[in-house]
C-alpha cells in the first residue's frame, strides 16, 4: 500500500486509525498513525500508534499485554483515515473494558440478537408471564422441540410450492422457534455460528 498520503496529512503527518474487531466487527478504539507507526504495525503484526501524549511510537498492549494482533489494514476513499481489523488479546480500553466506549465486544446479529434477548427475558421471567414464548418454556423442552419439527415440515411443504410469501412466513416461524429451542438448551445463535466457523477451517 502506498502510504504517501500520510506525509500529506494536514495533522502533523498523523492520520486517524480506527480499530475494529476482525470477528465481531465492533469498533474497539481510535488512535493515530504516522509512517513509522504504520510500518511497525505491518512488520510486527501488532497494532502500533504514534502517541501524541508520549510523543513516540506506542504499541497497544506493550505494558498490559493486551495486544491488538493485526488482521488487515486499509485506507478510506479520501485517503485520510485508516481502518485496522485486529484480534484483541484481552480488553482494549485502559479502563479494563472491551472497547473504549465501554461496550461488550460481542457479535451482534442485529434484529436476531434483539429477538434472542427478548426470548431470554421471557424464559427467565416466565412465572406469571402470559406471552406465547413464556408458555412454551413452561410446557418444556419436548413441546418446544415438537414445535420446531412442525415448523420445519411446514417450511419444506411450502418450499415445494410457488407461494414465496407462505414460504418466507414458515421460514420465519421455523427460525423463531429454533431460537427458542436454543435458549431452552442453554445456547445462543452465536454458539451455532462458532461450530460453522470451525467447520470452515
Amino acid at each position: 500500500m502506498n502510504i504517501d498520503f500520510i506525509k500529506n496529512s494536514k495533522n502533523n503527518n498523523l492520520v486517524p486509525a480506527i480499530v475494529q474487531d476482525a470477528n465481531t466487527n465492533k469498533v474497539l478504539m481510535l488512535g493515530y498513525m504516522n509512517e513509522e507507526a504504520y510500518q511497525e504495525t505491518i512488520d510486527s503484526k501488532k497494532v502500533t500508534f504514534f502517541s501524541r501524549s508520549k510523543n513516540r511510537l506506542w504499541t497497544k498492549g506493550e505494558k498490559s499485554g493486551n495486544f491488538l494482533n493485526l488482521v488487515s489494514i486499509k485506507v478510506d476513499c479520501d485517503n485520510d483515515t485508516i481502518l485496522v481489523k485486529a484480534n484483541p488479546v484481552g480488553p482494549t480500553c485502559h479502563k479494563g473494558t472491551d472497547t473504549c466506549w465501554a461496550e461488550d465486544n460481542t457479535t451482534s446479529y442485529g434484529f436476531l440478537s434483539e429477538l434472542e434477548r427478548v426470548i431470554k427475558d421471557r424464559k427467565e421471567n416466565a412465572d406469571g408471564n402470559k406471552s406465547y414464548i413464556a408458555s412454551l418454556f413452561e410446557d418444556g423442552i419436548n413441546k418446544i422441540a415438537q414445535k420446531v419439527g412442525e415448523e420445519a415440515i411446514e417450511t419444506v411443504i411450502e418450499a415445494k410450492d410457488n407461494n414465496d410469501d407462505l414460504f418466507l412466513n414458515e421460514s420465519a416461524d421455523l427460525l423463531f422457534h429454533y431460537l427458542i429451542l436454543l435458549q431452552a438448551k442453554g445456547f445462543t445463535l452465536n454458539d451455532v455460528v462458532e461450530v460453522l466457523e470451525k467447520r470452515q477451517k
